[in-house]
C-alpha cells in the first residue's frame, strides 16, 4: 500500500469515528425535545454527554485537518464547493456548545427554553448535514479540467445526498437512544429503549436503500465493498433491536456504532481510488494520487502519526472509563 491510499484509509477511519462518536450525542441532543418531558430529564441526558461530547469533536477537526495535509487539492476543491452548507453546521455546533455551557446560568425558563432550541438544532443540523456533505463525495460535484467546483447548491442537494442526510441523521438518533439506554436507569431508560426499536426500523430501510443506491451508481471501487458495508450495517441495526430488546443496551450501542462504521465502509469503499468524482468529465476527477501531497509530506505525516494515535485512543478510553456510571431524575435536584 502507497502513502497516498494509507491515508485516504486513515481519513476515512477519521471521519468513520467522527460520525460514530459525535453520533450519539448528536442523538442525545436531539432527544432533549420530544423524549425528555421535563427539565430534569433534559438535564439527565445533558449530564449523559456533558464529559465526551467535546472530545468526540476532536475527531472532526484531525478528519479536517488530515485531509487539508494530506489531500490539499481534495480539501480546497471540497470545502470551497460546500462553504455555506459547512457555515451552517459550524454555527449550529458553536450555538449547542455555548448552549451547554450557558443554560443553567439563568433560572428562568425563558432562557432555558431558548437554549434547548440551540441543543436539538445544534444536534439535528449537523447529523443531517454531514451525511448530506460526504454522500457527495460519493456522488461526486461537476469539476472542470483546473478541478474547480462550477455548479451550484442543487449539485450538491440532490435526491441521493438528501438520503444520505437522513441516513446519518436515524443513525445517529437511533445511537443516542442505545446511549441513553446505557446511561440512564428508571423510566428514562425504559422508553429510551422503546423509542430505539422504532427508530431502528426506520434506519434500517433508510440504509438498506442508501447502500442499494450508492453500490448501483458507484464508479469507483468493485461494488462487493459496498455490498459487504451495507449488509453488515443493515444486519448491526437489527441486531441491535435485538439486543436493546433483551436489555443488553452496551452491546446494542455497539452494534448501532459498527453500523455507522460499515456504511462509512460503503461510502468510501466505493469511492476509491477517487476522492471526488467529475459529474462533467471523469478525466477532471480527483483521485487518491492527483489530489495529494508529496511522498515525503506523506511520510513525516506518517511518523507524526505513528505514536500519537495509540496515546489519544488511550485517554479518551480513559474518559470513557471514568464517567461509565448510570444516572436518574434522583441524581438531579
Amino acid at each position: 500500500m502507497d502513502l497516498a491510499t494509507l491515508w485516504f484509509a486513515l481519513v476515512a477511519v477519521l471521519w468513520v469515528g467522527y460520525l460514530a462518536l459525535e453520533g450519539f450525542d448528536f442523538g442525545v441532543g436531539m432527544l432533549t425535545r420530544g423524549f425528555a418531558r421535563d427539565d430534569r430529564e433534559r438535564r439527565v441526558l445533558i449530564n449523559t454527554i456533558g464529559p465526551v461530547w467535546d472530545g468526540n469533536e476532536v475527531w472532526m477537526i484531525t478528519a479536517v485537518g488530515a485531509t487539508f495535509a494530506a489531500f490539499p487539492e481534495w480539501y480546497a476543491t471540497a470545502w470551497s464547493a460546500y462553504y455555506l452548507p459547512l457555515v451552517v453546521v459550524l454555527i449550529a455546533l458553536i450555538l449547542r456548545g455555548l448552549a451547554f455551557e450557558y443554560r443553567a446560568k439563568n433560572d428562568t425558563e425563558r432562557w432555558r427554553r431558548w437554549w434547548d432550541r440551540a441543543i436539538f438544532w445544534g444536534s439535528a443540523a449537523p447529523a443531517f448535514l454531514w451525511g448530506v456533505l460526504l454522500a457527495g463525495f460519493a456522488q461526486g460535484l461537476p469539476l472542470d479540467a483546473r478541478h474547480d467546483f462550477v455548479g451550484g447548491m442543487a449539485d450538491i442537494f440532490t435526491p441521493y445526498t438528501m438520503l444520505g442526510g437522513v441516513v446519518t441523521l436515524l443513525l445517529s438518533l437511533l445511537h443516542g437512544a442505545h446511549y441513553v439506554a446505557l446511561k440512564t436507569v428508571g423510566e428514562i431508560r425504559a422508553r429510551a429503549r422503546e423509542l430505539a426499536g422504532r427508530v431502528g426500523a426506520l434506519a434500517a430501510v433508510a440504509v438498506a436503500g442508501f447502500v442499494l443506491w450508492t453500490v448501483g451508481t458507484a464508479a469507483g471501487m468493485s461494488p462487493w465493498i459496498g455490498w459487504v458495508g451495507g449488509i453488515a450495517a443493515v444486519t448491526l441495526v437489527g441486531a441491535a433491536r435485538r439486543l436493546t430488546g433483551r436489555g443488553r443496551e452496551g452491546w446494542a450501542f455497539i452494534a448501532t456504532f459498527g453500523a455507522i462504521a460499515f456504511v462509512g465502509v460503503t461510502l468510501f469503499g466505493t469511492l476509491y481510488p477517487e476522492v471526488l468524482p467529475s459529474t462533467l468529465d471523469a478525466a477532471d476527477s480527483l483521485t487518491v494520487h492527483n489530489a495529494s501531497s508529496t511522498d515525503y509530506t506523506l511520510t513525516v505525516m506518517t511518523w507524526v502519526a505513528v505514536p500519537f494515535i495509540p496515546v489519544v485512543l488511550a485517554y479518551q478510553s480513559w474518559v470513557y472509563w471514568m464517567f461509565r456510571s448510570r444516572i436518574g431524575v434522583q441524581h438531579i435536584p
